[in-house]
């Protein structure tokens, strides 16, 4: 980034945002005015992101995102470095397994369900008692579209999507009026994390979709600087579906 636009005066945390969706989100907090702390599992990557989008407003906090003692240091740094967390975008994920839910181990199951959703109850608990709380603010959960139907082969994954769903829907309640919630849930962006869905078949993977193109992270940027700015001050509790309009097909033989 070589030309920063002036502060917004606007702190967010964004979790799993050394690249993909999460760094999409980070790019687009920065571009209007924000200064951000990302998180990532990976400290090499998660430095490299903090020089691309511009250390001057960025930070990074490397660890694993279902860790208590990360999540207590991710805001903690934050507010050391910022002096508040306005924002709290839940991005870090994790999808392990593909295959039959009937055949699902367990173990495995947990640790999605760690990871994509207990994480990020983790992370809004820490950031109200630190801040939204007495100020303020906004969060927005990274869902998916197979949180809202059955998917198949991801069903571990979809299940902990539609679970993120509702516990955006509590946090919502519990926290209004104070802090609005919300959700995104993204069909297929070209992401590494989910190359396995169209990688060597694009052109096929995008056919079905009536915008005839698979997502880009700057897609769900926009929809997460929307969920997070003063135009949707009377937005709470609600899943926005961004999919390329994919679920237009829904029931269509």
């Amino acid at each position: 980034m070589t030309e920063l636009p002036e502060l917004s005066g606007k702190v967010a945390i964004v979790t799993g945002a050394s690249r993909g969706i999460g760094y999409g989100v980070a790019e687009a907090l920065i571009a209007r005015g924000d200064r951000v702390a990302i998180t990532g599992r990976n400290e090499d990557t998660l430095k490299e992101a903090v020089q691309s989008l511009g250390s001057e407003r960025v930070i990074g906090v490397a660890g694993k995102a279902h860790d208590l003692d990360h999540q207590s240091e991710v805001v903690a740094r934050t507010m050391e470095a910022f002096g508040r967390v306005d924002f709290l975008v839940n991005n870090a994920g994790t999808n392990p397994v593909f295959g039959p839910i009937a055949d699902v181990d367990l173990d495995v199951a947990r640790k999605v369900f760690e990871t994509n959703v207990v994480s990020a109850l983790g992370f809004a608990q820490k950031t109200w008692h630190a801040w939204q709380k007495e100020n303020g603010g906004a969060i927005v959960n990274i869902a998916s579209v197979a949180g809202l139907s059955a998917s198949p082969f991801i069903g571990a994954y979809g299940i902990s999507k539609a679970a993120m769903i509702n516990l955006t829907q509590q946090l919502a309640h519990e926290f209004a009026p104070r802090v609005r919630v919300n959700a995104i849930a993204p069909a297929v962006v070209k992401t590494k994390f989910a190359e396995a869905l169209y990688e060597g078949r694009e052109a096929e993977a995008a056919a079905g979709y009536p915008l005839q193109r698979l997502g880009v992270p700057s897609d769900i940027g926009g929809a997460a600087a929307f969920l997070t700015s003063g135009q949707s001050d009377w937005v709470t509790g609600q899943t926005l579906v961004v999919d390329g309009g994919i679920f237009l097909n829904a029931g269509v033989a």
